[in-house]
């Protein structure tokens, strides 16, 4: 079955719903109860980028971690749904769920040579997820590895095939984790940071990769980066996590021109000029709480220029115009804030 036809028949199956929906979904630590992820709800929609920002801590690669059912023994899923093509993944057993990805959804980590088996050649690696996913033959796979390689833009391809991770360097060992990735067809693409650790020119050609299968396959993509100027160039629309918990969740053309939350405007605060006079770098006082140790009410009160007493309970979530949510109490409608 040709990818369009297999896209087609997962969307019918789905009757149509967005090909990732996350609901209500709470995380804790196994040991203490501790929430690590705390109420998370957002979609992401065929064709769509997502991309999830914060600083360290704040939860982004824990979500993904989550989505892909990959959280360490230590932390389990207390409550929500993560639907995908309208399936609830978080009922399901960990046989299933393992089923699901690579042919559904698929995960390119930050690191890829630590996210590749170093001992096998980076062919065989693309061929495995071919046999095991699509049922291909070795002959079959190789051939389908090869045409991935030369579409993920790596040069020499076939040579490419008989190498092993460490004889690539970074940009060529992350277009490989594209290539896996793409092997079992998958409809959503989680990368978690994937430019982080390359050059200026290699990452712009990694996120116009990114960018070109997402159109050309109408992929969805939940993008996780620190980079403000990735979000711009990027996103369609932007989530803001804080110490686990949604601050901002806004179409990109929004949240850069009228942000709603202090700390999404802290976080564009600190994004260096060229234009102008030099000025000292902003920086947001203080830093993200650790799990088990969070404040009461909003979390990202004690870092707070406009916090006050009502900052003591938790804010809502609510939404300020179309697909623009904030939670703040500085910035929530008179009638929420009582």
């Amino acid at each position: 079955m040709r990818a369009a036809d297999t896209a087609s028949a997962r969307d019918a199956a789905s009757g149509g719903a967005p090909l990732l929906e996350v609901v209500g979904l709470t995380t804790t630590l196994v040991a203490t109860g501790a929430s690590v992820l705390e109420d998370i709800a957002f979609t992401v929609e065929a064709g769509e980028t997502l991309c999830v920002v914060g600083e360290s801590g704040s939860g982004k690669s824990m979500l993904a971690l989550a989505i892909m059912g990959l959280l360490p023994p230590a932390i389990r899923i207390r409550r929500g749904e993560i639907r995908v093509h309208g399936e609830d993944l978080a009922r399901l057993s960990p046989a299933e769920w393992r089923a699901r990805r690579g042919r559904d959804l698929a995960m390119i980590f930050q690191e890829p040579m630590t996210a590749l088996n170093p001992v096998m050649r980076a062919g065989a690696q693309v061929a495995e997820v071919l046999r095991k996913r699509r049922g291909m033959t070795d002959d079959a796979a190789r051939g389908e590895a090869l045409r991935l390689f030369e579409r993920v833009g790596i040069p020499n391809a076939r040579a490419r095939l008989s190498a092993y991770p460490h004889e690539l360097s970074g940009g060529l060992r992350q277009r490989v984790m594209i290539a896996i990735a793409l092997a079992a067809e998958a409809r959503l693409l989680l990368a978690d940071e994937p430019t982080t650790a390359l050059d200026v020119t290699i990452q712009a050609q990694i996120l116009d990769l990114l960018n070109d299968l997402r159109r050309e396959r109408g992929l969805g993509l939940m993008l996780i980066t620190h980079d403000l100027g990735v979000v711009a160039e990027m996103a369609d629309r932007v989530l803001v996590l804080y110490a686990g918990r949604m601050a901002e969740l806004a179409p990109v053309a929004a949240l850069f021109d009228r942000p709603m939350h202090p700390y999404t405007r802290a976080l564009l605060a600190s994004i260096p000029t060229s234009e102008g006079p030099r000025t000292r770098l902003v920086a947001i006082d203080g830093a993200v709480p650790a799990v088990g140790a969070m404040p009461q009410g909003c979390r990202f009160r004690p870092r707070c220029p406009h916090a006050d007493a009502r900052c003591e309970a938790v804010p809502p979530l609510v939404a300020h115009e179309p697909r623009h949510h904030a939670a703040c109490w500085a910035t929530a409608p008179e009638d929420r804030a009582s």
